[in-house]
């Protein structure tokens, strides 16, 4: 098991960016939660297997259809064993 902190740049919100992570996370067996900054990126913390996150940060860096992806920056961090992934909405 892994922690990822993840902060994506670009245009990503307001494009459906957190609901599809969400999706994504769910198929990838990858739990934590996404959440918009005032910045206007895009935060995310990231549990799982190794394999599984090599995959949504690959994803990461596509973003769904409508989104403009420019930069995705990824850091190590403590495991918090989050139970499933959560849209979190401030």
């Amino acid at each position: 098991m892994k922690h990822l902190n993840i902060v994506i740049t670009g245009k990503v919100q307001g494009v459906g960016f957190r609901e599809t992570t969400k999706i994504i996370a769910n198929q990838m067996m990858v739990n934590g939660f996404v959440r918009n900054e005032k910045d206007g990126s895009v935060y995310i913390e990231a549990e799982g297997e190794d394999i599984f996150l090599e995959e949504f940060v690959n994803w990461c860096h596509e973003g769904p259809d409508r989104s403009r992806v420019e930069n995705v920056t990824v850091s190590d961090g403590e495991v918090k064993n989050y139970r499933n992934f959560e849209v979190l909405r401030k």
